[in-house]
């Protein structure tokens, strides 16, 4: 689908950012009125009634979706929302991605990412911004809470003017018409959508636009079938890879080492007798083996024998460590505080504890691929992406327009974060240039963990105060970790003028590398503080970002305090909760369906909880370690309050899905460095947990009438810490290091 937005081109023009001029020009840009037309495409017989809708003659509902579909399900849930509000058959809704244009950006995506780092800016000019780049970000778990309301819009829309067509053919008042299962209806009067959507489209619409009211059969609440899941079962779902061009040749790419570091050289001759083998292409940092087939190109990379020459600092697990250490000693910035800190500290007796998280990977089934034609200066890229206008920016940067750049968005196979990337993109981009003709380039795995954008380590001094009365006085968390969100500003948003001239205006801190630290529990002063650290290695944002270890830290130093102050764990943290009533009962709903036992000596069960993107979750844990020291998890129980649930299936699949990827995390999938390298290779060498290894899960999904909140990063924070205080029941020792195998107190 031609993935290419007007409104984008107009946004650019004459835009000049820089020096005292900077804020001014920013407010003038996104304040500028704009409209903003649908572009998307229709086929023979189809019908377009808005920007997210198309109706064919034939029935067929079209919804298009603004966001990338890598295994959250949003194929489904955005679908669903519009279908409902329209009263669609299900059985007769189809699916295809949005093509770029201001229309679908993602303003709620772009502040949840970079977690405030533009909040120096108005709302109105962030949403502004948002929407003058197309960023069509999936990131941050907004695609429901970002996209409901437009979509609702949407089939109340598309509802009335096909109520409006129906009742000119009966003679009736519109409003005596209703919609349900494809059908317009009007006591036994029924037309069906297909026959009306030619003489419905374009009609005019009342102001306010009504939406449907209680009653009939409604499809959002309900455990619909995924959309995507039949051509993904049969194989007929495509995804990068799968793409097939006439005179198209497979690249595969070794880059250097992290650093300054640059190719040296190749072996050209040896390469040559690789059968299939066409050409090599080097750059300052890469080569590539170009050949008739993927394996063929990833042999004669081998063949190629490329060597690099590092220059700069070298980078290992030392290295890390020491820069970590160094910069919690150093000065740190005040990102949240509340009371007198200082007070409460002065003369007490402090309970300090120190944590460490080591670097993830995001390790996704789909490695880095992309697929490139360049032909009468017009570039197309068929690639996964979750930000396909800063892919066609970045492509652009070669020196094509961006106006002459067309994406093409892709099925992902799983990412966690990694598709926000595009740095093959761009890769893929010269090869074409430079091939003269379409390529496809995949990383191997090996590529692919050796130059992921890596969940950043931190290293956390917990320190906090007790009260006679086992209450928290103070507490203080002061955290080492790379500026994650800043580092991802930059490198995301490059080319966006705009973007840099906010982020040099906004404060030095780096919330994203603390997102999470501020603690949910009720207490009168707490600090959080960030200390830069600069550990020589790409980082990026990982499913949940910085939750994932600020949870860590927080859960296993609330454990820490319930056993100084002699109260067990569940009831000292609901003690604290200071009403607040759903994460509350998330916890004794955890604690009940689990047979809590009070995390008592030997019983193996650990509990933690955590709230975020406007949702809350309680995790109980049951884990033990085997005879050869590895950590067993032998069951989990999570309740979980998300608010109104569009799709409970959906729900629970991301539930089950976080926890997983959370366990793994917590008891392997981490990666070390050595002179500048990844040690891991392959998935072999992250330990990942096997099916044998599956834990039984319970998920007790919470009845709620609140707006939905995100879903597919909430249960990822939570099950480290509960997995850590269930062997710290199950052992007597407390294990303060991410992965939990690396490091025992």
């Amino acid at each position: 689908m031609v993935a290419r937005g007007e409104g984008n081109t107009v946004g650019r023009r004459g835009l000049l950012i820089g020096g005292g001029v900077g804020v001014g020009l920013i407010v003038a840009w996104a304040v500028w009125p704009r409209s903003y037309a649908p572009n998307l495409p229709l086929a023979h017989g189809e019908s377009l009634f808005n920007a997210y809708l198309k109706i064919g003659e034939d029935g067929v509902v079209t919804v298009a979706v603004p966001q990338a579909e890598h295994g959250q399900g949003v194929y489904t849930a955005l679908p669903q929302i519009l279908a409902d509000e329209l009263g669609a058959d299900w059985r007769t809704v189809a699916v295809q991605p949005a093509p770029l244009n201001p229309l679908y950006a993602n303003p709620l995506g772009v502040d949840t990412l970079f977690e405030g780092l533009f909040d120096a800016l108005p709302v109105p000019l962030r949403e502004g911004h948002a929407r003058r780049g197309a960023l069509l970000l999936t990131a941050g778990s907004t695609s429901v809470r970002a996209f409901e309301a437009p979509l609702r819009q949407a089939g109340a829309a598309a509802r009335v003017l096909l109520c409006k067509a129906a009742a000119k053919r009966w003679n009736v008042g519109w409003q005596a018409c209703a919609s349900e299962g494809g059908f317009v209806t009007h006591g036994k009067d029924r037309l069906r959508f297909g026959e009306l959507a030619a003489a419905a489209a374009g009609g005019v619409l009342p102001d306010p636009l009504p939406l449907r009211g209680e009653g009939g059969t409604r499809l959002s609440g309900q455990a619909l079938p995924r959309l995507d899941a039949p051509a993904k079962v049969d194989g007929s779902a495509n995804f990068a890879g799968d793409i097939r061009l006439p005179d198209m040749v497979f690249a595969a790419i070794r880059q250097a080492p992290v650093g300054d570091s640059k190719l040296l050289s190749v072996d050209r001759d040896a390469a040559a007798h690789v059968r299939g083998m066409l050409s090599v292409v080097t750059k300052d940092d890469w080569v590539a083996a170009v050949a008739s087939n993927w394996w063929a190109a990833n042999r004669a990379l081998d063949a190629l024998a490329p060597k690099f020459s590092t220059t700069g600092p070298i980078v290992n697990n030392d290295s890390i460590d020491a820069a970590l250490a160094a910069a919690l000693k150093g000065d740190g910035t005040r990102i949240w505080s509340t009371g007198d800190l200082a007070t409460a500290f002065k003369g007490a007796k402090l309970v300090t504890a120190t944590y460490r998280a080591g670097l993830a990977v995001h390790a996704a089934i789909e490695t880095m691929t992309a697929t490139a034609r360049l032909t009468d200066g017009k570039l197309e890229l068929w690639m996964p992406t979750q930000a396909p206008g800063l892919a066609r920016a970045a492509a652009a940067a070669l020196g094509i327009s961006e106006g002459a750049v067309v994406v093409y968005p892709m099925l992902i196979g799983g990412s966690f974060g990694a598709n926000l990337e595009h740095l093959a993109a761009t890769q893929v981009a010269v090869l074409a240039r430079d091939l003269k003709r379409p390529v496809q380039l995949t990383w191997s795995r090996s590529e692919d963990l050796l130059h992921d954008r890596y969940r950043p380590p931190a290293l956390a001094r917990m320190t906090a105060r007790l009260g006679g009365n086992g209450q928290i006085l103070g507490w203080q968390a002061k955290i080492a970790a790379p500026s994650t969100g800043r580092e991802l500003a930059h490198r995301l948003l490059a080319t966006d003028r705009a973007a840099r001239a906010a982020l040099a205006i906004s404060a030095t801190g780096d919330t994203y590398a603390v997102a999470g630290a501020r603690p949910v529990y009720r207490m009168p002063a707490y600090a959080i503080d960030h200390h830069p650290a600069d550990i020589g290695v790409p980082t990026g944002h990982w499913r949940s970002g910085a939750h994932s270890y600020t949870a860590f830290f927080n859960e296993c130093f609330i454990d820490e305090l319930a056993h100084v102050a002699g109260t067990e764990a569940l009831s000292f943290r609901i003690g604290m909760l200071g009403g607040d009533a759903r994460l509350a009962r998330c916890l004794s709903t955890a604690a009940s369906l689990g047979g809590w036992e009070g995390g008592v000596q030997g019983s193996g069960q650990g509990i933690a909880c955590h709230s975020f993107r406007g949702s809350h979750i309680a995790v109980l844990a049951e884990a033990h370690l085997d005879d050869d020291g590895s950590v067993a998890v032998d069951r989990i129980v999570a309740a979980v309050d998300c608010g109104r649930q569009i799709n409970p299936d959906l729900v629970r699949q991301q539930i089950e899905g976080g926890l997983i990827f959370g366990m793994a995390a917590a008891i392997g999938a981490s990666i070390g460095f050595s002179d500048n390298l990844a040690t891991a290779r392959t998935l072999g060498d992250l330990d990942l947990p096997r099916l044998a290894d599956t834990p039984d899960i319970t998920v007790e999904l919470i009845p709620s009438e609140a707006d939905p909140g995100g879903v597919s990063e909430l249960a990822v924070p939570a099950i480290a810490p509960a997995i850590a205080n269930a062997l710290q029941a199950a052992t007597g020792t407390r294990r303060r290091t991410l992965p939990l195998i690396t490091g025992i107190a």
